[in-house]
């Protein structure tokens, strides 16, 4: 595969490239935390401005691959608004699109399928409020059912429905889903999410769970604007960028 073009940075506005940046360390976040699966996948953000532009992996690297250089920009249809020796996955684009056009706050869709999410999926009843994690989840939760591989532009409605003004989403039998008004709002939503149902999984393992209250979790939406800093990661994101860039800085190139 070519490399990506080494100008780009000169070609964007400051806050494109800087939405570039913060993109490129998620995708590189997830496969540190182990939430990727090989290529499949995908994180969108969109590219600040009035134009419906989009930024997504190029298909075929690996999360642990993405720079900021390399992501290609894309209309709601999935079609490439900026040259770029890269193709995307335009049925991986199917959920995202769908998603950014019906919430003007989702700045950043992300979409994993995670070892321990995909095993909650599957659950009946999903979620269980039985971990701090969980109930900053059940807060604003909503589920999908499973309709097959995301290659059907028909399921689109069914989606946005069942989404409606929530920022966590659980696809029934397929992974988890996190909508933010900025990337970094997006993964520490998926953060909470992912770790609730690992946590789930190894409680499930041992004797009988406790559940915590119903209306503990009715309160749950604004102690989790005030331990997350507004719910943008304001506290978080700093902290973890500062984790990929002594890991390997190159995502910034």
């Amino acid at each position: 595969m070519s490399k990506p073009r080494t100008d780009v940075q000169a070609l964007v506005s400051e806050a494109e490239w800087e939405q570039r940046v913060n993109l490129a360390a998620c995708y590189r976040l997830v496969a540190l935390f182990g939430w990727d699966d090989l290529i499949f996948t995908h994180i969108s953000a969109r590219v600040p401005g009035p134009e419906h532009h989009f930024l997504i992996n190029p298909y075929g690297l690996m999360f642990s691959e993405i720079t900021a250089s390399g992501l290609v920009k894309v209309d709601l249809e999935g079609k490439k608004v900026m040259d770029s020796p890269y193709e995307i996955n335009p049925a991986g684009f199917t959920i995202h699109s769908a998603i950014h056009a019906a919430r003007e706050d989702a700045q950043c869709v992300l979409h994993v399928h995670s070892v321990n999410g995909v095993a909650v999926s599957a659950q009946a009843r999903g979620v269980l409020p039985i971990s701090q994690h969980s109930i900053f989840v059940l807060s604003s939760l909503a589920y999908h059912d499973y309709e097959g591989v995301a290659l059907n532009q028909d399921e689109k409605p069914r989606l946005v429905r069942d989404l409606g003004d929530k920022r966590f989403l659980m696809l029934r039998n397929h992974g988890l889903l996190t909508v933010g008004e900025s990337v970094s709002e997006a993964f520490v939503a998926m953060y909470f999410f992912e770790t609730s149902c690992m946590m789930q999984v190894r409680a499930q393992a041992g004797g009988e769970l406790t559940l915590i209250s119903p209306h503990i979790v009715e309160g749950a939406q604004l102690q989790w604007q005030q331990v997350t800093k507004g719910a943008g990661g304001g506290l978080a994101w700093p902290a973890l960028l500062r984790k990929v860039d002594r890991i390997d800085p190159g995502f910034r190139s």
